[in-house]
């Protein structure tokens, strides 16, 4: 009876292990290192870099063996836009049109409904779209490594994975890289016009936009907890060593907010900003595929998790109307600490020549009043930025270690 017993044993760790499928290390490296390479010249929308990245997306995507999405039985989904010189200025209808694609996998488990899973696969080019913070940025190469070659070879490690793990989920999973992103997430409001599927049938957007550089904090950051009711619940209790922060809002600068105002649930994963975000420097020898490997890890688990759940309903958050989305004409010229916890909104680096730095603002200065609007997070920070335009002056306050200091600013 006990060697009955044991065989077995063995025999269902044997199935266990058939069953099992792993995130690739070695492959999300070898991805990250070809999409931010030099020789795809930063992956800028339109540009030849970014169109050899999208035949490489649609490469894996056919290795993997997704279905195609996209247009004439392809995975490519094109699009038309016309684009700003600046991206911080409005579009001039004389603009001249421009073609771009998204890439578009699908795994058909039979489900009523899908699980979308992606990331843009654009970046800043040479750095002549406007919206590098090097001090000299034309005709650098922006790699993009971090931001966000990291989220693209997480869509392929997960399309791999949920096509490879000998499970049927109860969902099906369209898995899409976007383009256009950079210049004001073009090609996912496109998407959300024009959809391969029945938007109605999605149950959640995941999203992924820099998880390449896990600190030594361990930090992960996830939005949209409060687009459906079970999303917190689940975040909270999923097993993790992880130290989360979590943030309710549907509405982000990354894709998921295209899928959020389409009332789609959304989850965006991010590991937080860095000295090299929107800079030549940000290379592929800086990523930490270790960690990055971990975060998806952590998403397989959510997802796994929820396709014991029924359909999530979806549940408005803050900033869903015009009037409470600002408009912003002026900027700082920070880049904000997305993972700051304390009262205000620390600076995480400061762009040289822009009125921060023309004001004396230092890289760890945590703004606690901008002009008369008290600052307690990214939110009152944006309303009140949205107040200012061109040309006017006023005071913003830091904190600076033990002291306060206040500064005069000239947007």
């Amino acid at each position: 009876m006990k060697k009955i017993t044991n065989t077995l044993l063995l025999i269902c760790i044997s199935i266990a292990f058939a069953g099992a499928q792993e995130i690739n290390v070695a492959q999300i490296k070898k991805d990250v290192y070809f999409l931010a390479s030099d020789k795809l010249e930063g992956r800028g929308t339109s540009d030849k870099g970014g169109a050899i990245a999208a035949r490489y997306i649609c490469m894996r995507f056919k290795q993997i063996g997704l279905l195609p999405k996209g247009d004439n039985n392809n995975y490519l989904k094109s699009y038309e836009y016309k684009a700003p010189a600046n991206p911080h200025m409005g579009i001039d209808s004389a603009a001249k049109s421009n073609h771009s694609n998204n890439v578009v996998g699908y795994i058909d488990n039979g489900a009523l409904n899908t699980i979308i899973i992606g990331a843009h696969y654009d970046h800043l080019g040479k750095g002549y779209d406007g919206n590098s913070l090097d001090a000299n940025p034309q005709g650098k190469i922006h790699n993009g490594a971090d931001d966000n070659a990291s989220g693209v070879s997480g869509v392929l490690a997960l399309a791999n994975y949920y096509q490879k793990n000998n499970v049927k989920e109860k969902y099906n999973f369209l898995f899409i890289c976007f383009s256009g992103e950079e210049l004001g997430l073009y090609g996912s409001k496109k998407f959300c016009e024009n959809p391969s599927i029945d938007l109605t049938k999605v149950d959640y957007m995941v999203n992924m936009d820099m998880i390449g550089r896990l600190d030594t904090l361990n930090r992960l950051l996830v939005y949209g907890v409060g687009t459906a009711a079970d999303l917190f619940s689940v975040i909270k209790n999923t097993k993790t060593d992880f130290k989360i922060k979590t943030d309710s809002s549907g509405i982000g600068p990354s894709d998921h907010t295209s899928f959020y105002l389409k009332d789609i649930p959304v989850l965006h994963f991010f590991t937080g900003s860095h000295s090299d975000y929107h800079k030549p420097s940000d290379k592929a020898d800086k990523v930490n595929y270790e960690g990055e490997k971990k975060v998806l890890d952590y998403i397989v688990a959510i997802v796994n998790e929820l396709d014991s759940h029924p359909k999530l309903k979806f549940t408005p958050t803050r900033n869903t109307d015009n009037e409470s989305s600002p408009k912003f004409k002026v900027t700082l010229g920070i880049m904000p600490d997305y993972v700051f916890e304390g009262v205000g909104v620390r600076a995480d680096g400061i762009t040289n020549g822009k009125p921060a730095s023309k004001a004396g603002m230092l890289k760890g200065d945590i703004i606690i009043k901008l002009g008369d609007y008290n600052v307690k997070d990214m939110k009152t920070y944006m309303d009140a930025l949205a107040k200012f335009k061109k040309g006017d002056s006023t005071t913003v306050e830091v904190e600076r270690g033990k002291e306060k200091i206040k500064m005069h600013v000239t947007f």
